[in-house]
C-alpha cells in the first residue's frame, strides 16, 4: 500500500481529523493513568524520600532538624536569607540548608515565600561555586523542589538562567551533584514544550549522553532512573513537538535501556519510545530501526501494568504506520500477546489492545487473515458483548475497519463463525454519536460488499439476519436521531435494503370483495438449496 496506511483507513471509515482526535483522547487517558500509577512529571524531594539522589548526611554538613513551615512574618526566614547573602561560606551553607529543608516539606512547601525573598537567583549563583560542592548540591536540591511546583514557579527558575548551569553540572566530578542536576532538568523539561525546548537548546542531550558514557558501568540505579526519566520528558509534549533531529539521538540509548531489569527504568523508556513514535512513519521507522519491537512485544507479557501500558502504547503507534511497519509487529508475535491482553483485568489495557487491533485491521487482507488465524475474534466478540463502553467502541472500530479492508470471504467467515453482527449492531443504541456512525459505516460496507458479490439470496439473507438480531428496529429508531449523519446513514440503509419488504407488506393488505377479505400474496423466488450467506 503506497499511501499512508492510517490516512487511507480513515478516509474509508471516518475522517482524518476525527481519528486524530480519537488517538489524542486515548493518549490523554494513558498519561492520566501514568500520573496516577507511576511517577509524576515533576517530583519534589523531601528528607525521607528513598529515591533522593543523596541525603545531607552524605555531605560533610551538620544535621538540622526539619523545621515547621515558615510564615511570611517568621523572623527565622529573615535569618535564613541574611545567612545566604553573607560572604561567609559557612553561613551561606547554614542558611541554604535551612531554606532547602523548608522547601522539602511534604505537605505545603513555602515555594512562593522563598521566591519572594529572592532565593532563586541566590541558588543559581551557588550552582557555580565549584569550590564548595556541598553548597552546589543544596542549591541544586532547593531549585529542584521549586521547579516541582507550578508552571509560574518553574518559570522563575528558568528566567534566572538556571538551565545552562544545571547542564554544566551534568559533567561534575561528584556524581551526586550531577544526579541532582538531572533531577532538576527533568522537572523543568516536564513543565511543557516551551520549557522542554529550553533544556534541549542548552545542549542537555549532549550532557546526558556524556554522563551515560562516563557512568555506563558504575551508574547507580537511582541515577539510571533519573536519567531515563529526564530523557522521557525531553521526548514528550506536543504543540510543538520536540526537534526529532535532537531527540532521535537518544534512541540508541533508549534501545539499550529497554533491556534492563528495573521496572521503573523500563517504564520511562517505553514512554519515551511512545512519544517518539507518535507522529509519522519516518519516526516510527526510526524506532523500528533501533530494534526495539521484539523487546516491546515481549513486554506485553509483563507482570507490571506500568510497564505494559507504555509498551502497548508504542506498539499501537507503530501499527498506525505502513503495512510493512505493521508486519514487523506481527512477525514479532504481537497478535498472540494482544489476544491475551483483550482478557486483561485492567480496562485501559483492554481498550488500548482493541485500539491497536483496530489499526492492524485497517491494513491489508493478509494482515486481517493473520488476526483471524490468531483467534482474536473470539476475544473481540467478548469485548463487544461484555467490555466497558470505551473498549466496546474500539472493538467496533476494528470490525468496521475489517469491512473496508478485508475480503468478502473473510467477512462471511467472521459473521458466521463468531456471530459478531449482534454485539456490533447493539452499539447502535450507544449514547456516543461517533460510535453509532462507526457501526453504521460498517453496516453500509457489509451490504455494499454483499451486493458486489451478486450472490443469489445473500443480500436478502443479510436483511433477515439484521431483522432477527433486532437491528432493524434500531435502524428505524435512528431516523429520529438529532445527528444528521446518523439519520442519513440509517435512512440510506432502510431505503436501499429494506424498502422492498415494506412494499411487499403493502401487497398483503386485504381488499374487500363482496363482503369477504381477499389477500394478494407474491410468490418468493427461493433459490435451490435455500438462501446461503
Amino acid at each position: 500500500m503506497s499511501l499512508n496506511r492510517l490516512n487511507s483507513y480513515k478516509n474509508n471509515t471516518i475522517d482524518t481529523n476525527e481519528s486524530r482526535l480519537r488517538r489524542h483522547e486515548v493518549t490523554v487517558e494513558l498519561r492520566k493513568s501514568k500520573k496516577e500509577d507511576h511517577l509524576l512529571k515533576r517530583r519534589n524531594i523531601n528528607e525521607e524520600d528513598p529515591t533522593s539522589p543523596i541525603q545531607v548526611s552524605q555531605v560533610t554538613s551538620p544535621k538540622v532538624a526539619s523545621p515547621k513551615v515558615a510564615s511570611p512574618a517568621d523572623p527565622s526566614v529573615e535569618r535564613i536569607f541574611a545567612n545566604m547573602r553573607s560572604a561567609d561560606s559557612k553561613r551561606q551553607f547554614a542558611g541554604l540548608l535551612a531554606a532547602r529543608q523548608l522547601l522539602s516539606n511534604e505537605q505545603n512547601p513555602p515555594i512562593d515565600l522563598m521566591i519572594d525573598n529572592g532565593i532563586v537567583p541566590i541558588c543559581v549563583q551557588f550552582l557555580q561555586k565549584a569550590e564548595c560542592p556541598h553548597i552546589q548540591f543544596e542549591a541544586a536540591w532547593a531549585l529542584t523542589n521549586i521547579s516541582s511546583g507550578t508552571s509560574k514557579q518553574t518559570g522563575c527558575v528558568i528566567a534566572s538562567n538556571a538551565v545552562p548551569h544545571f547542564v554544566n553540572l551534568l559533567e561534575c566530578e561528584y556524581i551526586y551533584i550531577a544526579e541532582q542536576a538531572v533531577w532538576a532538568l527533568g522537572n523543568i523539561a516536564g513543565d511543557g514544550p516551551t520549557a522542554r525546548d529550553i533544556v534541549i537548546e542548552n545542549n542537555a542531550i549532549d550532557g546526558i549522553l556524556r554522563l551515560l558514557d562516563k557512568n555506563s558501568t558504575l551508574a547507580s540505579l537511582s541515577l539510571e532512573r533519573n536519567i531515563v526519566w529526564l530523557m522521557s520528558n525531553l521526548c514528550r509534549n506536543k504543540s510543538p513537538l520536540p526537534s526529532f533531529e535532537q531527540v532521535n539521538r537518544l534512541l540508541p540509548r533508549l534501545a539499550k535501556l529497554i533491556w534492563g531489569f528495573d521496572a521503573q527504568v523500563i517504564t520511562d523508556t517505553c514512554w519515551a519510545l511512545s512519544y517518539l513514535s507518535d507522529d509519522n512513519e519516518t519516526k516510527i521507522q526510526a524506532v523500528i530501526d533501533a530494534n526495539t519491537v521484539p523487546r516491546l512485544v515481549s513486554l506485553l507479557d509483563s507482570d507490571h501494568p506500568n510497564v505494559m501500558v507504555p509498551a502497548l502504547r508504542t506498539i499501537g503507534n507503530i501499527v498506525t504506520g505502513t503495512d510493512q511497519q505493521t508486519d514487523v509487529v506481527i512477525a514479532a508475535g504481537g497478535l498472540q500477546r494482544l489476544k491475551k491482553l483483550l482478557k486483561h483485568s485492567k480496562e485501559i489495557i483492554v481498550k488500548e489492545s482493541a485500539w491497536t487491533i483496530s489499526n492492524i485491521m485497517a491494513g491489508n487482507s493478509k494482515q486481517i487473515q493473520a488476526v483471524i488465524d490468531a483467534g482474536i475474534f473470539v476475544e473481540l466478540c467478548h469485548v463487544l458483548q461484555n467490555g466497558d463502553f470505551k473498549s466496546q467502541k474500539e472493538a467496533a472500530y476494528a470490525i468496521s475497519n475489517m469491512t473496508t479492508s478485508g475480503t468478502y470471504e473473510q467477512l462471511v467467515h467472521v459473521i458466521e463463525k463468531y456471530q459478531i453482527l449482534k454485539p456490533f449492531c447493539d452499539l447502535l443504541e450507544a449514547k456516543d454519536s461517533r460510535t453509532i456512525i462507526v457501526v453504521l459505516t460498517g453496516l453500509v460496507e457489509i451490504f455494499a460488499m454483499t451486493d458486489i458479490q451478486n450472490a443469489v439470496g445473500d443480500t436478502e439473507h443479510l436483511c433477515v439476519m439484521i431483522e432477527e438480531i433486532g437491528a432493524l428496529d434500531k435502524l428505524e429508531n435512528l431516523q429520529r436521531h438529532e445527528n444528521q449523519d446518523i439519520y442519513k446513514k440509517a435512512y440510506f440503509l432502510l431505503d436501499t435494503y429494506f424498502s422492498e419488504n415494506e412494499a411487499a407488506e403493502g401487497k398483503l393488505v386485504p381488499r374487500q370483495t363482496q363482503g369477504t377479505l381477499e389477500f394478494t400474496v407474491e410468490k418468493l423466488d427461493v433459490p435451490k438449496g435455500g438462501f446461503t450467506f
